[in-house]
């Protein structure tokens, strides 16, 4: 040992030279810490003022040099190897559970982040290292307002960070238990190189060590034992996560932020066994989900359904509602919680695939299921009326396919087979259908909201189930004729049986002849400017206004519907629908044709426009737009296409509105003054006059909604219908028409 030693001290600038008086350094430092503890009588100064900072820098700076002064990368040099032997790590986390001095925690918890974060041997496999760990995750994200906060979310993030590098110390940290098992320990005991130099006492730091395999074979021999047979208590399961999630609560908003990214990179790591044992044997769904349900329960219950559709832009990055927008009862309650299912929505499109989906089953089955059904399904009023408005709100945050599916299934179910028109509703869908009919208008309207919002949603099944599962194999068509060539197959307005012959003789006529045999193609398909002008000339001259006001024309309607069927159109595509529908064959008898509960609740509403409240109106006619924009060839023709050759019995959005406008005729001869109140009632609308109370006022109201809903539907018609090949031309549209 001696000859051994004075070769080394003969070494001009040997690597291993400075290393012993590094290590004497580093057990002075540490010796120093823990006199500390021994000499002082003071317990009120606080651990920054005294030495112990510096000498915890001190020794995480000879640490890193140490390592960076290894002639061989990966090899623990005796200043690592005297910090793991003695356990270190785990007296300073007694020392900072004890919090003496004041203050201690947090040098702690500095100096934990920074040894795993700086010194790049593997540290965390060692018993010595994930023990204190362990406990040091004990100690934190269990008390709100905590002064560590900032350096437990330090804390998390390096181990999150180490996770990301190896995902397979996902389930080393998360089990918290002392150790797993023989296995574990026997790589424990080959952890420590046999070439670094080993310390035996601390008060002889260069006196002849053991060798170390030997060392590290008898250290864990002898705590093997006790240590597999119990698992700490079992309070240290998950402890990672349990932190995290404490952390996600903090009211220091950057403490939050960061926390709820450590737990982001969590979830997402690529290894199946880690995403795995994250679902099967960790609290980290339900407790995610048990924090949305505990912010949705403390809603208060008054919340108004405008407060909630109008508060938007809500961000988990930004949980905080935005400063600018008008100050309410319960906004930041409702900010924090949609703030929180936004992150929980961005968890479930960013983790891995098995947490995602396990991610997503629990928020359906947490909050979907046993706390928004039953209240959407409540005798109050109120109740539904604020739940739905809230369920509105959650859609229009939903991002994720994998929740977006969940969703669909607890409102629509899982069966597409169509409904018959006196079948009871089997799934919540129906009974909020039969809510778009309530008798309280409010209810009516935040359930059409939320279908409203519902179509807006990129999956195919909720299109399928409300609409297109009742129009497949077109029933609505008459059988046994062909198909219409010539306006003269289809219904004339004078032939009409919605027109009556009081409506004839009234002296009012359509706001022009009914138009010439309209533009065919050669697939059969009626030129656009038909369709458009049937439209745009359903409402009778006497019942239009806009054309004395300015910027209402139906040049504005096209714009809109522009943008909004191209964002339809690339939502859909990946579909696959058909561009045309299937030729009818002709010897196919008849069957019953249903539109469904959907469709039939909203042609209902729309038969009684004239007599329903303006926002009532303005919301039916949204969603029948909304549908009236998806580009399959079934939607198109029953919605839009007035010269179909209806099956006896069946109706049409057209055919609705011609018995609409037939029923106003018959309505507007017993108001005197019709066309100027007509017109007063539109500028109050618009805004344009201070608003009074006027007789007939809804049925007024109404006629406005309505002749803006046909010129919408008519520039829907008109960019639906672009040239589907080079051989349709459009003729140019008749003078004043379009």
């Amino acid at each position: 040992m001696l000859s051994r030693l004075g070769a080394l001290l003969q070494e001009a600038v040997g690597a291993r030279e400075p290393s012993i008086d590094l290590l004497e350094a580093f057990v002075e430092h540490w010796k120093g810490i823990t006199n500390y503890y021994i000499e002082s009588t003071d317990e009120n100064t606080p651990a920054k003022k005294t030495d112990i900072p510096w000498r915890l820098k001190q020794m995480l700076d000879i640490l890193v040099y140490e390592e960076k002064q290894q002639a061989a990368a990966g090899e623990a040099g005796p200043c690592l190897e005297y910090l793991l032997q003695h356990k270190i790590l785990e007296t300073l986390c007694t020392l900072g559970k004890a919090e003496y001095p004041p203050g201690m925690r947090q040098q702690v918890l500095q100096f934990f982040s920074k040894v795993l974060a700086q010194v790049q041997h593997p540290l965390l496999h060692y018993l010595s290292v994930h023990r204190p760990v362990q406990k040091l995750l004990r100690l934190g994200g269990t008390v709100p307002g905590s002064l560590t906060e900032k350096e437990e979310v330090q804390f998390t993030t390096v181990l999150c960070s180490k996770i990301q590098q190896d995902p397979a110390l996902l389930t080393y940290i998360l089990e918290g238990k002392k150790t797993v098992g023989r296995k574990e320990a026997s790589r424990e005991a080959t952890a420590l190189p046999r070439e670094a130099a080993g310390i035996k006492n601390e008060e002889q730091p260069h006196s002849k060590a053991p060798d170390r395999g030997a060392w590290g074979a008898r250290a864990l021999s002898t705590q093997l034992p006790a240590e597999t047979e119990q698992p700490d208590g079992g309070t240290g399961e998950s402890s990672l996560i349990t932190s995290l999630i404490g952390l996600c609560k903090s009211k220091k908003g950057r403490v939050a932020l960061k926390a709820q990214e450590n737990l982001l990179l969590l979830v997402s790591v690529a290894s199946q066994a880690a995403a795995t044992y994250l679902v099967q044997s960790s609290p980290c769904c339900p407790a995610i989900v048990e924090h949305l349900c505990q912010l949705y329960q403390s809603l208060p219950s008054f919340l108004d359904p405008a407060d909630i559709a109008a508060l938007e832009g809500i961000s988990w990055r930004l949980p905080s509602a935005p400063s600018d927008e008008a100050s309410f009862p319960g906004k930041e309650t409702l900010a924090a919680f949609l703030g929180w299912f936004d992150y929980c929505d961005h968890l479930i499109t960013e983790a891995h695939t098995v947490v995602s989906d396990a991610l997503a089953k629990s928020v359906a089955e947490k909050l979907f299921v046993e706390i928004l059904q039953p209240q959407l399904l409540h005798v109050s009023e109120q109740s539904v009326l604020t739940s739905t408005a809230l369920l509105t709100a959650i859609l229009r945050q939903l991002r994720s396919p994998a929740l977006l599916r969940e969703a669909v299934a607890f409102l629509l179910g899982t069966d597409q087979q169509p409904a018959a028109p006196k079948d009871s509703p089997h799934t919540l869908g129906g009974h909020l259908v039969r809510h778009c009919d309530h008798l309280s208008d409010e209810i009516s309207i935040a359930t059409l909201r939320l279908f409203e919002e519902l179509l807006q949603k990129p999956h195919e099944q909720i299109i399928h189930s409300l609409i297109l599962c009742h129009l497949e194999g077109r029933p609505y068509v008459a059988r046994g004729s062909p198909e219409p060539e010539s306006y003269e197959d289809t219904l004339d307005l004078e032939e009409d049986p919605y027109f009556t012959d009081g409506f004839l003789d009234s002296g009012f006529q359509p706001s022009m002849k009914p138009p010439p045999a309209p533009v065919t193609n050669p697939d059969g398909k009626t030129a656009v400017t038909e369709i458009v002008n049937s439209f745009l000339c359903l409402v009778p001259e006497e019942a239009k206004t806009s054309a004395f006001l300015e910027e209402t024309g139906y040049d504005t309607y096209v714009h809109d519907a522009y943008g909004l069927f191209q964002e339809c159109s690339s939502r859909v595509a990946p579909w696959g629908w058909p561009p045309a529908p299937t030729p009818l064959d002709p010897h196919e008898p008849e069957r019953p044709f249903f539109e469904g509960h959907f469709l039939r609740m909203l042609f209902d509403r729309m038969s009684r426009i004239l007599e329903q409240p303006y926002s009532l109106n303005l919301q039916v006619t949204s969603v029948l737009s909304r549908l009236a924009l998806f580009p399959h060839p079934l939607i198109h023709e029953y919605l839009l296409d007035p010269y179909i050759n209806l099956a006896p019995g069946c109706r049409s959005l057209f055919s609705v509105l011609v018995r609409v406008i037939g029923d106003l005729m018959q309505r507007i001869q017993r108001v005197p003054q019709f066309p100027g109140k007509l017109l007063l009632v539109r500028r109050q609308l618009m805004g344009q006059v201070p608003g009074e109370q006027l007789d007939h006022q809804t049925l007024l109201q109404g006629v406005v909604v309505l002749e803006e809903f046909c010129k919408e539907l008519a520039a829907i018609a008109f960019v639906k219908f672009p040239p589907h090949g080079p051989h349709l031309r459009l003729s140019e549209p008749p003078e004043g028409h379009v």
